[in-house]
This record gives C-alpha cells, sequence and structure tokens, in this order.
C-alpha cells in the first residue's frame, strides 16, 4: 500500500514557490518641483529606493522605503538652503510590463495614485512609478556673520583678501558647498604664507527654521608665521649639473618670512631648464627648526640626448626631411646645444644654437645661433646667413622678454620675364631686436578665456653700400571666449609698420607678407601684396606694412571632434591705406592626444590665385 505524504507540507512548498507572484517592482522615480538639475540628482542619488529599482520587493519592504523617502529628500535638500520643503510621495500601481514589452508601453496602461504614506503594498504582478512632488520653500539665507583670524596672520594681506571673499555673506542662501569652499581657501591661505600651526578655534553654523536664518561663527587661531629654511637639492641616480648651478635658482633667503609662491617659482624654474624628467619641490614644516622650513627638492635627471625627425611638404617649399639633435646638457655647467636641418625640395635650412643657463635679473638664457638658409624656387633665388646672439628671460609668469643682436647677410634674386639672367642683389645688416610675449589664458593647450599679445621692436643700418637703415614694429594679438562648454570665439590681429626710405633696399627677410595660415586663409602662402611678374609666375616682394584680421567660431560635437567657420582679412601694402583681402572657409577640428589639430579649406573673395586653398596645423593655438 503506497504512503501518502503529509498534505501540509506539500501546501507549504507550493506556497513558496508561487511568493514571487506577491512580490512587486519599482521600475521608475520621478522627481517634481524642483528646477534646479543639482538639487534634482541629489534627491535622487539619497534616495534608498534607487537601489531597488527593477528588483522584486515584498509589501514590508516597500512601505519602509516609501516611509523614508521624505526625510532622505528633506536632508538632500539642506546643503542647498532648503530646510523646510513640504514633501508629497506618490506610487502609481499599473500592470508589471510582459517579458519583451518595454517599458514605454506599460506606461500607457491606466493607473492610479495612491498616498504613499499608508505603506499599503500594491497588488501582486504590478509595477509601481514613484512620484516625490516637492516644494522648496523658503531658502535659509545668512543671518549673523563673524568670520575672522586671530593672530599674527590677521594682518597679512593674503589672508585678508580671503577672509573678504568668503562666502555666504550675509543676505545669502546658506549653499553648504560655497561654505565649505570658503573654509578651506581660508585654511590654504594660511598654509601659504606660512602658517602651519594655524587652528580652527570657533566653528559655529545655527540654522533657525522658522525664521529661514543662519548664524555663522567661524575663527581661526594662525599662530605664527613661519620662515623659509635652506633648500636641500637631491639629484638621482646620479648628478648632471653643479649643485651651486641649482642654488642660483632658489628665490628666497633663509629666514625670509614663508611664502608658497616662492616655492611655485622655483618649481617652475627647475623645469624650464628641461634637465630634469622629475621635479618634485616640498616644504617640510614637520622638519622645521627654530621656526624655520626646509625645502626638498628631489630631482630625477631626463635623458640628456633628444633626436627629432619629421617629414614636410609646402607648395613653395616642396617634399621635405627634418633631422635634429639637441643636447639637454653638455657639461656640469648646464650648457646645451642644438642642431637641426630642414631640407626640401626647393627651401633647405640648416641651424646651430648654444645655450648658457642665465639667472641674473631674470630667469632665462644667454643664447647664440646660426642659421643658413637657401631657397630656390621658378621664380626667386635666395640666400641667407643669420648668427643671433641675445638673452632671454621670464619676466613673470606671464610675460617673457628677449633682447637679441642679428647679424644678417642675405644674397637674392628674381627671375623677371625681361632679363634672361638673374641680377643679384646683396645686402648686409646689423640690428638689435627688443620682444615681449604676454600670455594670459586658463589654458594653453586649448585656451578659452584669455589672450596673448607679441610685441617686436627691432632696428638697424646696413644694405648693400651700408645706407640703408630701418625701424620696424610689428604686434601680433589674440582673444578666446568661450561661448558654452562645447564652443568658442577666437578673435586674432596682426599690425606692423616699417621706417624706411625704400623696402626694397631691406632684404626679404626683412619685409611683412600676407596670407596663408595664420594669416588670410583663402590665399596662398605671401601671397598678398606687392608683386613682380617673373618667369615662374607673380612673385610677393613683401611690403613696408601688414594688417590682417580674423573671427574665427569653434564647436565640438560629439567627443574629440569638431568644426570651425571664419572669416579673414588683410593684406601687405605700402602707402597708407591698405586694399585689404578677405577669405571665408570651413575648418574640422580633432582634439588629438598630441594637441590641437585644425584642418581648413578656405576660399579668398578677391581673385586670389588658387581657388581653394587647404591648410593643416598641429600644434597649441598661442
Amino acid at each position: 500500500m503506497p504512503i501518502r505524504p503529509p498534505r501540509l507540507p506539500l501546501l507549504l512548498v507550493c506556497l513558496c514557490a508561487a511568493a514571487p507572484a506577491w512580490a512587486v517592482k519599482v521600475d521608475r522615480i520621478e522627481i517634481e518641483g524642483l528646477k534646479d538639475a543639482a538639487m534634482r540628482d541629489n534627491v535622487r542619488s539619497a534616495l534608498s529606493l534607487g537601489d531597488e529599482l527593477g528588483k522584486d520587493l515584498r509589501a514590508r519592504r516597500l512601505g519602509y522605503l516609501l516611509r523614508v523617502a521624505d526625510d532622505e529628500a528633506r536632508r538632500a535638500l539642506e546643503p542647498f538652503g532648503y530646510y523646510a520643503p513640504t514633501i508629497e510621495v506618490l506610487r502609481s500601481d499599473r500592470p508589471a510590463p510582459a517579458a519583451g514589452e518595454t517599458g514605454e508601453a506599460a506606461d500607457t496602461a491606466e493607473s492610479d495614485a495612491t498616498d504613499a504614506d499608508t505603506g499599503e503594498a500594491a497588488a501582486p504582478g504590478r509595477a509601481i512609478t514613484v512620484t516625490l512632488r516637492i516644494t522648496p520653500g523658503l531658502p535659509v539665507r545668512v543671518r549673523g556673520f563673524a568670520v575672522a583670524v586671530d593672530g599674527p596672520g590677521r594682518s597679512d594681506s593674503t589672508v585678508v583678501d580671503t577672509l573678504q571673499a568668503f562666502q555666504p555673506r550675509p543676505g545669502q542662501v546658506l549653499e553648504h558647498a560655497r561654505y565649505e569652499a570658503s573654509k578651506a581657501q581660508v585654511a590654504a591661505a594660511l598654509a601659504r604664507h606660512g602658517y602651519f600651526d594655524a587652528q580652527l578655534v570657533q566653528h559655529r553654523v545655527e540654522v533657525t527654521r522658522a525664521a529661514h536664518a543662519a548664524d555663522i561663527a567661524l575663527r581661526w587661531d594662525s599662530g605664527p608665521r613661519f620662515a623659509f629654511g635652506p633648500a636641500q637639492f637631491t639629484q638621482a641616480p646620479q648628478a648632471v649639473v653643479w649643485p651651486r648651478l641649482l642654488d642660483k635658482l632658489v628665490p628666497w633667503t633663509p629666514g625670509a618670512p614663508y611664502d608658497e609662491a616662492q616655492v611655485d617659482r622655483l618649481r617652475q624654474s627647475l623645469q624650464a631648464l628641461d634637465y630634469f624628467a622629475l621635479v618634485d619641490v616640498q616644504a617640510d614644516p614637520a622638519a622645521a627648526r627654530d621656526g624655520r622650513v626646509p625645502v626638498q627638492v628631489q630631482l630625477t635627471p631626463a635623458k640628456r640626448s633628444l633626436y627629432s625627425a619629421g617629414l614636410s611638404y609646402g607648395t613653395v617649399s616642396g617634399t621635405g626631411v627634418s633631422l635634429g639633435i639637441e643636447r639637454r646638457y653638455l657639461n656640469r655647467r648646464g650648457h646645451k646645444a642644438l642642431a637641426q636641418i630642414d631640407w626640401a625640395q626647393k627651401r633647405k635650412t640648416a641651424t646651430v644654437q648654444y645655450r648658457i643657463p642665465a639667472f641674473a635679473w631674470l630667469d632665462g638664457w644667454y643664447t647664440a645661433s646660426l642659421q643658413a638658409a637657401d631657397e630656390q624656387t621658378a621664380y626667386v633665388n635666395s640666400r641667407r646667413l643669420e648668427l643671433v646672439a641675445g638673452r632671454t628671460g621670464q619676466y613673470s609668469k606671464r610675460l617673457a622678454l628677449s633682447a637679441t643682436l642679428h647679424l644678417l647677410r642675405e644674397r637674392w634674386a628674381y627671375y623677371v620675364l625681361t632679363k634672361p639672367t638673374p641680377s643679384f642683389q646683396f645686402a648686409s645688416f646689423v640690428f638689435p631686436e627688443l620682444r615681449g610675449d604676454y600670455i594670459d589664458v586658463d589654458n594653453r593647450l586649448a585656451p578659452r578665456h584669455g589672450g596673448g599679445l607679441s610685441l617686436t621692436l627691432r632696428g638697424g643700418r646696413g644694405g648693400a653700400d651700408g645706407n640703408a637703415s630701418f625701424t620696424q614694429l610689428h604686434a601680433r594679438a589674440q582673444w578666446f571666449h568661450g561661448l558654452d562648454a562645447d564652443s568658442r570665439l577666437i578673435v586674432r590681429g596682426e599690425l606692423g609698420h616699417t621706417f624706411t626710405r625704400d623696402v626694397l633696399d631691406l632684404p626679404p627677410s626683412l619685409r611683412f607678407y600676407a596670407g596663408g595660415d595664420r594669416s588670410v586663409r583663402g590665399y596662398g602662402w605671401h601671397e598678398l601684396g606687392p608683386r613682380i611678374l617673373t618667369s615662374g609666375g607673380p612673385y610677393y616682394t613683401g611690403a613696408p606694412n601688414v594688417v590682417t584680421a580674423s573671427l574665427e567660431y569653434e564647436r565640438y560635437f560629439k567627443g574629440p571632434w569638431g568644426a570651425a567657420v571664419f572669416v579673414d582679412t588683410g593684406n601687405a601694402f605700402a602707402g597708407r591705406t591698405p586694399s585689404l583681402r578677405t577669405g571665408v572657409g570651413l575648418g574640422l577640428r580633432w582634439r588629438s592626444p598630441v594637441g590641437p589639430v585644425r584642418i581648413d579649406i578656405a576660399r579668398g573673395l578677391n581673385a586670389p590665385d588658387s581657388p581653394l586653398s587647404l591648410y593643416l596645423n598641429i600644434g597649441p593655438d598661442l
């Protein structure tokens, strides 16, 4: 006779197997009434319910999540200054989507809103949308404001400026992010100026919800200001330059009041030398003795030799190759040397350069260079030899200065149609040159705000008979303005003038030209300005004056890719009034791993020799 299993255990097994059918799912959370996206995101991230989206929930668990959603949302609004919001937590029940049915289709089912405070579970087999209807109410504003620093730091100008910039101030909304950022800025200002023992002795923020008001009371004790100790250099694994050479870069004397800006200046000076692959400069307050903080400098030498090679192509110069070698440090005195050859079909240059570090007055270099250039095209035969000696220096973080002396010997001739053989002209010039480059942008690789200005003044005497003279002033400016996160406006301008009796007495390398990339796009390289007819076509001789301007709009659409539209105008000219030539075009932009890449197609509107011009440019804007 068969034995029948007990009926009660069998019933329990069946009930357990059917249990998932009693569960419901929360498939969406909606937040209404908050216009600020940051507030909505903070509320959404604070909800425990968000961790349960799409999961099967029992009635007890669902009721708990709905009950705590109110408190979680309130706490999430407090950092934005809203301490008394009105919050309703609602749910909408509807049949759960069938297999393969999209959530959007399920949303079309009939729904009924139910007050979630009851904690009642939805019927089995149904999905739930939870809605938080929030009225933020009046924000809490700062009423009482007492923020101060005691001790010697009270009169420190940097600390005073930071206290004056503290936010939120009376009448402003109590936003926690601004408040915490201002606190950190005060602490950082004290540390930057050597108040390493500063302490926050009073820290109180009292919120009166009924009055929608907050009282802030903050007070620091700055403690004494520390002084600079010695800078201690370590070159590892081996020293490549004399330590006494590096000592000259230290901008402070031991015992001077500590200022982190001086530490940053030392770091930048060491990086500019390009001797080291790694520069680590750290003040060590823990090792201070008698109130003096030593500065530890850890240096890892870079590879001594730097080799370069590349290919090039230009419509004027033809196909070419470039080869170069640079010695970052020739000896323990830190001298540098460079040799570079650019060999193209129609244009060739060879350059050698020697540099000696200079630290008096301004960090920089004493430089001597010699360059030979040869250009042989269908319309010109030109050779040039130029010796340049000078001093460069970094006057400030944004301003670089240079003073150089040039010895120039140049020979040139045009293949004029009326002359079967070229008639060579010779000129020798000796002239000084002063130059200043000012750059103030947020990002030198891809600036969005700020600009740059370059001014050059040079003049001298020479020529074929030694009686020619000239004085030349040249200025270039660029301005960048970000319109939104993905677009920017770029404005460029150039202005140059030469005081001379006859510009044709000057060699071609001392004349102004227009046309081509970073000048007036839509025209060939040096295509604009006075010209003569040669057997190879028109040759643009250069002019005593130049003026150009450019307006460009650039926008990135997806990832690193973008586009640009632009209009350029200008000319190289003699006389007082230029005859402007204008070009318009489109460009493709790519933020590549090696820097910005720009490809432009432009057309000149004033009868250029080429109906369309293509330009490729790789590298930073400045």
